[in-house]
């Protein structure tokens, strides 16, 4: 890079960390990073996360007033302070990701718009940093799930889950660039929780069938990230895996050590899961149950309509 071109990227990533600023509450966070960096207007940015353009307006006013209250500099950390600056920057832009790839309200399923914006953010992101393996285990996440995208839904606008999905449809430009940014991100040694993520989904892109997937693999990759970065999501996606890998229940015994968890209580994911081992496991009676017991968690329409099918395949 010439002079101007590493001073004009010095601006872009202290712009970055600045509209990431762990001080920021997280949805502002993600409001200014798409206004300030992606260029998006305030009514782009409501229509994405379904909210009205006052209140992301407000969101970016209060967040640039927060920032010039505590007088921050548009400057890239460095030492100590970059590892946890630059840890808030990564859970900004895979919260835009995820609110793209699986939309928590509203009748659409996907919206692309946003992963494509995410997506793009990661690729400036390592372009600027390298040499940073959960840069590039992020980037690699990313590319891998929105290679997915088009198939995640059928032709009528309902969920298709990746056991379903027609591989045919994944974008193989996306499952390559995924590829890559993982095997940069391990050649300089990354096992943090985005690039075990990553690795997690590369098991999925190179089953060429669902049949073919290393579900002993995935198991075991999520064993290695919950010791990484424990948390209840990891949990439930780590009974999936062991179901998957050992048998429905298995699964089912190591739900049960995390039912009563306060974060799972209203959390759609986990009784669908549930419902699915027991479904697995012939006992369907039970199985409604909790089919019908995520379809009124869910806020999203469509996740709605695919669990209610699957309540119905239980009569």
């Amino acid at each position: 890079l010439g002079e101007e071109d590493a001073a004009c990227g010095d601006e872009l990533l202290g712009l970055i960390f600045t509209a990431c600023h762990p001080m920021l509450a997280r949805d502002s966070r993600a409001a200014l990073t798409l206004r300030v960096v992606g260029g998006l207007t305030t009514d782009e940015i409501a229509r994405a996360f379904l909210s009205s353009e006052p209140t992301i307006a407000q969101r970016i006013v209060r967040a640039k007033k927060a920032i010039a209250r505590a007088g921050l500099r548009f400057d890239v950390p460095r030492g100590a302070d970059r590892a946890g600056r630059l840890e808030s920057v990564l859970e900004v832009i895979y919260l835009i990701f995820n609110e793209g790839y699986a939309a928590t309200a509203g009748d659409a399923l996907v919206r692309p718009g946003l992963c494509q914006e995410a997506q793009r953010l990661g690729r400036i992101l390592a372009a600027l940093l390298p040499r940073d393996p959960e840069v590039l285990g992020l980037l690699a996440l990313m590319e891998f799930q929105a290679s997915r995208l088009n198939a995640r839904t059928g032709t009528d606008g309902g969920f298709v889950p990746l056991t379903g999905q027609d591989r045919a449809r994944w974008d193989q430009l996306l499952v390559r660039r995924g590829l890559d940014a993982l095997a940069r991100a391990e050649a300089l040694g990354g096992d943090g929780p985005y690039v075990l993520q990553a690795a997690l989904a590369a098991c999925h892109a190179r089953a060429v069938k669902a049949a073919e997937t290393d579900w002993r693999r995935i198991a075991g990759l999520y064993d290695r990230l919950r010791a990484v970065t424990p948390s209840f999501v990891v949990d439930l996606n780590r009974a999936i895996a062991h179901s998957m890998a050992f048998g429905p229940d298995v699964g089912l015994n190591l739900l049960d050590q995390i039912a009563d968890a306060a974060a799972l209580r209203h959390y759609a994911p986990f009784p669908a899961a549930r419902g699915d081992f027991l479904f697995r496991a012939g006992r369907l009676a039970e199985a409604r149950s909790e089919f019908r017991t995520a379809a009124a968690l869910t806020k999203n329409l469509a996740e709605r309509a695919f669990l209610l099918a699957r309540a119905a395949d239980c009569d």
